[in-house]
């Protein structure tokens, strides 16, 4: 074999290696390479909500359970609805207790609402209603505790409003707002009472009284309150 025939065939071999070399590097590339998907495999946009999610959460917060219905103090700001039975006019009332815990209820007139259970205000109305109607059958409903609030700002898991059937202390406002943030600060909270045209402002250490000391910072809240956790 001469001396060109050997340069011939060596360049060969190194025209089918770089052209193998190539071909995987393309494989390789080929196969990395992220498609879009195509028609038939685009995923499904959910338009209706099904039966597993969950509904709206409203601010609204509706007691319904009979035991705590039964010693629920209601407060202003609450509705309730009030029904004489058989007496047309008098069917299905709504009435929103104001600011000064007052009604104004026909033949009447005001009566104070807020403080009193459902009961109590039940059977005021029937005493009252008695000097006009023979024996009046009242009922009380009651349409919402939107009055009975207490707020809760500031370094709080839940902050906002908090709706409870009875009264409760600052502890268990804490509780029901989801507990403090791991950046609150556990020594400086206050609880803002506004009492006619002033603000008192009464402090807690929640580290104290968790601890079981000065628990009479535990005070018991009052309608309209407001917990600032800085």
């Amino acid at each position: 074999m001469t001396i060109l025939q050997l340069i011939k065939e060596y360049v060969l071999k190194q025209q089918l290696i770089i052209f193998l070399i190539f071909a995987l590097v393309a494989c390789k590339t080929f196969a990395q390479t992220e498609f879009p998907l195509t028609p038939t495999e685009l995923p499904q946009t959910q338009t209706e909500p099904t039966a597993l999610q969950p509904e709206a959460k409203t601010d609204v917060v509706i007691l319904k359970d009979p035991e705590i219905l039964a010693t629920y103090l209601l407060a202003p700001g609450d509705a309730i609805e009030i029904t004489v039975w058989k007496e047309e006019g008098l069917q299905q009332q709504q009435f929103l207790i104001g600011p000064d815990g007052n009604i104004v209820y026909p033949l009447i007139g005001t009566i104070t609402a807020a403080g009193r259970t459902i009961s109590d205000l039940n059977e005021l109305l029937s005493v009252k209603l008695a000097d006009y109607i023979a024996d009046p059958s009242v009922s009380v409903k009651l349409l919402n505790n939107q009055g009975n609030a207490i707020f809760v700002i500031g370094k709080v898991n839940k902050p906002g409003q908090v709706f409870a059937g009875r009264r409760i202390d600052v502890l268990q406002a804490l509780s029901m707002a989801g507990g403090l943030t791991v950046f609150a600060n556990e020594s400086n909270i206050n609880i803002q009472r506004r009492i006619g045209n002033e603000i008192r402002v009464f402090p807690f250490d929640y580290s104290n009284v968790i601890d079981g000391e000065d628990l009479d910072q535990n005070i018991l809240l009052e309608p309209g309150d407001t917990i600032t956790v800085p």
